[in-house]
């Protein structure tokens, strides 16, 4: 049976979704059905979609997630749904020049997705914009090896 996933991403100025587009191509290259959906206007009921979830979003102002992804946030820290049949991924992107909130948005999403019951599955992507490798690429090889693709 095809691995339903979705990617759900949190950015202010699209390189969460040029990554998430790479993601997609190499989890679809694995077989996997793959849908890259933008946090905007999304609700907690997205999460009951079919399959598993990767959460690529940049980290903005002081470890905040992306405005698009605030209210996703903020609805499913305060509504508190039941996520335990969820397993999930996470692509966190940031800056090491801002040590303290490095890729404080996606560790925000996979703290909050872990204490409302869902399972991370392999090791979370934390890349770092003033590292060597280009988003898309580390992004494509995390996908190309992630447990929960294909």
């Amino acid at each position: 049976m095809t691995q339903s996933i979705t990617i759900l991403v949190g950015t202010m100025t699209g390189t969460a979704e040029l990554v998430a587009e790479e993601i997609k191509a190499a989890l679809a290259a694995r077989g996997a059905a793959v849908e890259v959906l933008a946090m905007d206007k999304l609700t907690p009921a997205v999460f009951g979609r079919p399959g598993r979830f990767v959460i690529c979003t940049s980290t903005y102002g002081q470890g905040d997630v992306p405005d698009n992804a605030q209210a996703l946030f903020a609805a499913l820290e305060s509504g508190r749904p039941d996520l335990s049949r969820i397993e999930y991924g996470v692509v966190g992107l940031g800056d090491m020049t801002y040590a303290e909130t490095f890729c404080e948005g996606g560790k925000k999403f996979d703290r909050l997705l872990a204490g409302l019951g869902a399972k991370r599955l392999g090791e979370r992507l934390d890349h770092n914009a003033s590292g060597a490798g280009l988003p898309e690429d580390d992004g494509r090889a995390w996908a190309e090896t992630w447990p929960g693709g294909g």
